[in-house]
């Protein structure tokens, strides 16, 4: 059996699993979608319907825990930084995000996407590793560079700018 009557002999099945554990909406298309196209990639997936069946049912639950993760990753990234902001002062918080935004500018275009990818999308490691197409290693790597380039450049800019001052 060919792999798109596979999955067109699935395809009810796969919404209805879908929607139940998306509670319906257009999240329950999207994640069939997902599905489809990841099965498309697979470079080894099963070929007989007894084995397909079930692989392509984890595909769209592991999807689907890999969105809530990340929505719980960002919901917890936006909530703290809600709780810095209403913590810091006011006139001080401005500057210092125009400080980071310029220094995060200036770091090399490697650093930028890793710190991107890891700490503004919350993307873990193996994730950015994948979208970037470098070992873990790598990326684990870049981020701890990344972040220290990061941190040498905002606390060097004000420094400097409290050595004008004084």
């Amino acid at each position: 059996m060919a792999r798109l009557s596979l999955i067109e002999s699935l395809l009810p099945e796969l919404r209805a699993y879908s929607r139940f554990i998306t509670a319906g909406g257009d999240d329950a298309e999207d994640l069939v979608q997902d599905a489809i196209e990841r099965a498309l990639r697979a470079p080894e997936r099963p070929t007989v319907l007894a084995s397909f069946r079930p692989w392509m049912f984890r595909v769209i639950r592991n999807l689907h825990y890999d969105e809530l993760r990340k929505r719980r990753v960002r919901r917890e990234y936006s909530d703290s930084l809600a709780r810095l902001s209403r913590d810091a002062p006011q006139t001080e918080d401005h500057a210092r995000d125009v400080l980071i935004r310029r220094a995060f500018d200036k770091l090399t275009p490697e650093y930028r996407e890793v710190l991107f990818l890891v700490d503004i999308l919350g993307m873990r490691y193996a994730e950015a590793a994948e979208v970037m197409d470098v070992p873990i290693g790598t990326v684990m790597s870049r981020v701890s560079r990344a972040r220290r380039a990061l941190l040498n450049l905002v606390e060097g800019s004000g420094s400097d700018r409290r050595n004008r001052q004084a």
